[in-house]
C-alpha cells in the first residue's frame, strides 16, 4: 500500500512537469506545486483525526477528492479551491470535538 502511495504521488509530480514541458506555463506549473504541497500537508494533519474513525474516513474521501481535483486543474485549468481545501472541513470538526469533548485519553 504504501509502495502504491509513493507510485503515485511520483506520478502526480510527473503529469504537473509533462504539463509545464508542453505548454511553458511557469504561473500555472507554481500553482500545480503549491496545490499539490497543500494536498500533502493536508493529508499528513489528517493522522490528527484518526482516533474518530469516521471523520478520518471522511478526511481520506476529501483528500482524494483534492488530489482529484488538482489533477483537474492540471489538465482542464480549473481551479476548484473549495474542493482543495475541503480536508481543512474535516481537520476543524475533530478540533472542534476535542475543544467540546477534551480528549478522552485524560488521566482522571
Amino acid at each position: 500500500m504504501k509502495a502504491l502511495i509513493i507510485l503515485v504521488v511520483l506520478a502526480t509530480l510527473a503529469m504537473i512537469f509533462y504539463t509545464f514541458t508542453k505548454d511553458k506555463n511557469i504561473k500555472k506549473l507554481l500553482i500545480s506545486l503549491a496545490t499539490f504541497g497543500a494536498i500533502i500537508t493536508l493529508a499528513v494533519m489528517g493522522n490528527l483525526t484518526r482516533p474518530i474513525v469516521p471523520i478520518f474516513i471522511a478526511h481520506m474521501i476529501l483528500v482524494i477528492g483534492a488530489w482529484g481535483a488538482g489533477v483537474v486543474y492540471l489538465f482542464k485549468s480549473k481551479y476548484y479551491g473549495w474542493i482543495i481545501f475541503s480536508p481543512l472541513l474535516t481537520i476543524g470538526l475533530f478540533l472542534l470535538l476535542e475543544l467540546l469533548t477534551g480528549s478522552g485519553h485524560e488521566l482522571i
